[in-house]
């Protein structure tokens, strides 16, 4: 039992709830992890997955609720196998002996005492690859920095620069700056990235998703964070938005080659050197994993 709990702040929503005691706030989720899926995944950015790939543990519950969401089946519901830290240390160990490149907890951020333990317990049984944080931002500050020493490689989204946007698909105004802050956080951790044998061991990845009818946006987005971190982290620039059922426009679409194009174009003229791209074939269902509690 964590006391972070007892009255929740683990994102900003700040819900206060006592998770200790079932009650759930908007990630829908009690102190008890649950996780849907861990096992090897090979479609993350080349240096979180490398050539044998990284050990995703995806986690139900979210504290988003992005209305694009992908992973939604998982996301919105309290699905999934309970696991206490034990369990999750011992998944962890089972990852890295399939030659996994590092563990990566997707979706973590209302799970975050947890984890913390559980690497703890980990490490003490001889876990020896890196740590990745796959958050989608919305985490507190104090979240993040009771991170510092349980976290080597941060993947975070930055999914809005524009508070309307924002509220408009996430209900969440605030998220521009909560975001920009827990990222200024993440940098200040892990402000100099380390990459040995092609695979990131310490290090930040901003990811920007490209929405389509969204390029002014992303581009703003691209070009607050560059200003502010320049070459101390990586840029992925996201051009596999994959419209799910009853989207409405622009959402209802991939993204074009054009709109993907200017995107990228921009990062040129800014004159980004540490940046990734997709091949817009990566915006398909084909790449979501399948969450069958594997």
């Amino acid at each position: 039992m964590h006391i972070e709990y007892n009255e929740c702040h683990l994102c900003a929503r700040n819900c206060s709830v006592n998770r200790n005691v079932g009650q759930v706030g908007y990630c829908r989720s009690t102190a008890e992890p649950k996780i849907r899926r861990a096992a090897p995944h090979l479609w993350e950015e080349p240096i979180i997955s490398g050539e044998n790939g990284s050990g995703t543990i995806f986690f139900s519950g979210c504290s988003m609720g992005c209305v694009f969401c992908q992973n939604s089946e998982i996301s919105r519901a309290s699905v999934g196998r309970t696991v206490n830290e034990s369990d999750l240390s011992n998944i962890m160990l089972n990852l890295e002996g399939q030659g996994v490149h590092n563990i990566n907890f997707v979706t973590p951020t209302h799970f975050a005492p947890s984890i913390i333990e559980a690497v703890k317990i980990s490490r003490d049984r001889g876990l020896n690859i890196p740590i990745v944080y796959n958050t989608g931002s919305f985490d507190s500050v104090e979240t993040i920095k009771s991170l510092k020493n349980t976290v080597d490689v941060y993947l975070p989204d930055y999914k809005y620069v524009r508070s309307e946007t924002a509220k408009r698909y996430s209900q969440a105004p605030t998220y521009p700056s909560v975001a920009f802050e827990c990222i200024k956080e993440m940098v200040s951790q892990k402000s100099v990235p380390v990459i040995r044998d092609g695979i990131m061991h310490s290090g930040v990845v901003i990811r920007i998703l490209l929405l389509p009818g969204h390029v002014a946006e992303a581009k703003l987005s691209l070009g607050k964070l560059y200003r502010e971190f320049g070459e101390r982290v990586y840029y992925s620039l996201m051009g596999q938005y994959t419209p799910t059922n009853g989207m409405s426009a622009p959402l209802n679409r991939r993204v074009t080659a054009s709109e993907y194009r200017e995107f990228v174009d921009y990062a040129v003229s800014l004159g980004i050197q540490n940046a990734f791209v997709q091949d817009l074939t990566s915006a398909s269902s084909v790449y979501i994993p399948d969450f069958d509690l594997k």
